[in-house]
């Protein structure tokens, strides 16, 4: 029965770590494909042949930006929780098993750091997507 939980626990971060991934990748993509759409509208913009649409649809893709960070960012916290669970349980079974000595704890901290960097990378695009379009656009 050990078999079976163990190999449910490593399953179920084999799937977490496939969704983060899915995550971090799409708001990166996300945030680089609307900060080249907002750019090309802010400039459309600043032009002589400038038209209301540009700045609505320039309010638009800055609120979807908004709303994709927020899920992905908080998608990324259930992860990191998620993985937190089942990697405490899973060395509450190698402590039981004696096998703990063959784990080093410190790889805790070391997800917690990554997690910490994939959202801090998401952030930092997402405000270069909103943050470039309107210094074009107002500048």
């Amino acid at each position: 029965m050990i078999d079976k939980v163990h190999q449910h626990i490593i399953n179920e971060l084999q799937q977490s770590s496939r969704t983060d991934t899915i995550f971090v990748l799409t708001a990166i993509l996300f945030n680089l494909i609307v900060l080249a759409i907002n750019a090309g509208v802010a400039t459309s913009a600043t032009s002589q042949n400038a038209k209301t649409s540009d700045d609505v649809i320039l309010v638009t893709f800055f609120f979807l930006t908004a709303v994709v960070n927020y899920i992905s960012v908080k998608a990324l916290s259930t992860g990191k929780n998620t993985r937190g669970k089942l990697l405490s349980g899973l060395l509450r079974m190698y402590t039981d098993s004696a096998v703990d000595k063959y784990y080093d704890v410190s790889l805790l901290s070391n997800y917690d750091k990554r997690y910490a960097s994939f959202t801090v990378v998401i952030l930092c695009i997402a405000a270069s997507s909103v943050l470039v379009p309107l210094a074009i656009r107002l500048l």
